[in-house]
């Protein structure tokens, strides 16, 4: 699994996951983690994610609607990050979360 975390989006890169997903904003969110993996990986990382409060998460369709590439996972800088050193962590671990 590919993680990665974007400090301050851009515009464009807003554009752009704007138009590959269901996320709109009306500001630009103080970060943007980026996960992409196996569609089981994603999946869990979109429901740890998800629990963490106060991001937002959503899919990033690829060449088709029905082909998940990544996950888009906004928010305020110090909340994107510990969402995604959750899923670092969890992700090792081989027990069901």
């Amino acid at each position: 699994m590919d993680i990665k975390l974007i400090k301050a989006p851009s515009p464009a890169t807003l554009d752009i996951i704007q138009n590959r997903s269901k996320l709109k904003f009306d500001k630009s969110p103080g970060a943007m983690g980026l996960v992409q993996g196996k569609m089981i990986e994603m999946t869990v990382a979109c429901d740890i994610a998800y629990k963490t409060s106060g991001v937002e998460v959503s899919d990033v369709r690829g060449s088709c609607p029905q082909n998940m590439v990544m996950l888009a996972i906004v928010g305020d800088m110090e909340e994107v990050k510990v969402a995604l050193r959750n899923i670092e962590e969890k992700s090792k671990e081989k027990d069901i979360w």
